[in-house]
């Protein structure tokens, strides 16, 4: 799809689809009882296809299966996969703290089915994107250790031409939700001293199955709710709990002097047909001042 610029601002450099949390199960279980996790990841690659983005990657940031079963990480890829192809955008899979790193590996990566960090750089034209494990085997919890911090920054060391956008899954960030707290990234400050004065420009997170943001050591972060289920916050934070409602994927602009993360709802009522194609082809017939004119003027009262 063209990009329709009639503001101040250029286009886009890159452009990132940013899901999370899809909790799959093998056999197409359903999630508690309740969830149908491939149905909902099935309309939301629906929906991502619909939306009409040319995304120069699709980021999904952990909790890819809810149990790490090998048939799960299968059904996972036989999903994701052809969509990214249409689209022409390669894959970037996060390990979160409900999949395993043996069978992510095996399944997803076609690596050894070891215990090492789930870790990768992409050179997005000019724009690093790095992956980073903040998993702990047998844990729910999140860290990152001493030789995966080592790591980061030796990639680190040397800037990117577009900068730099972190993928992880326990995002460094308080949360809504107290029960969260107790599976939150422990020790942050190690990471915030390795991110200083570096080219990291956004970290992409998920974990919380809610849609939030703020920053941490200075640098925007932002999480993308889950396509499995999501959490009611229309009551007091103590009693937050699941719902099959709200589920939506992140489109991230990266421009020179900023980044976007817009919340893309992936069910919703049917849009009213007034900003058509014919109203855009309208709009780009005439100058900067004619659009003013026929656009931004108010009636006389």
């Amino acid at each position: 799809m063209t990009e329709v610029r009639f503001g101040q601002h250029p286009g886009a450099r890159r452009v990132l689809l940013h899901l999370s949390d899809t909790h799959l199960l093998a056999g197409d279980r359903l999630l508690g009882g309740r969830y149908d996790t491939a149905a909902n990841l099935a309309r939301t690659l629906a929906a991502i296809e619909r939306q009409g983005a040319a995304p120069d990657a699709i980021v999904v940031t952990g909790d890819l299966t809810d149990l790490g079963e090998p048939a799960a990480y299968a059904a996972l890829r036989a999903a994701v996969e052809p969509v990214a192809a249409r689209l022409g955008a390669p894959v970037v899979w996060v390990a979160g703290n409900h999949d395993e790193r043996p069978a992510l590996r095996a399944g997803l990566l076609d690596a050894a089915p070891t215990q090492q960090p789930v870790t990768g750089v992409w050179d997005l034209d000019g724009l690093r994107l790095i992956a980073l494990d903040t998993t702990v085997p047998g844990w729910h919890h999140g860290e990152l250790d001493d030789a995966q911090l080592a790591w980061l920054a030796g990639v680190l060391s040397e800037p990117a031409p577009l900068g730099t956008i972190l993928a992880m899954h326990h995002p460094p960030l308080p949360c809504h939700t107290p029960f969260f707290d107790i599976l939150e990234l422990r020790d942050q400050p190690r990471l915030a001293a390795v991110l200083a004065g570096t080219d990291v420009r956004a970290i992409l997170a998920g974990h919380l199955h809610y849609s939030t943001s703020g920053t941490f050591a200075g640098i925007p972060v932002s999480v993308a709710a889950a396509t499995c289920y999501t959490m009611d916050l229309a009551v007091p934070a103590e009693l937050v709990n699941g719902m099959d409602a709200g589920q939506s994927f992140h489109l991230v602009h990266v421009y020179d002097d900023t980044i976007t993360h817009a919340v893309v709802p992936v069910e919703g009522a049917e849009p009213a047909e007034v900003f058509d194609a014919a109203w855009i082809a309208r709009m780009a017939a005439l100058s900067p001042a004619e659009r003013l004119e026929a656009f931004s003027r108010k009636p006389a009262p």
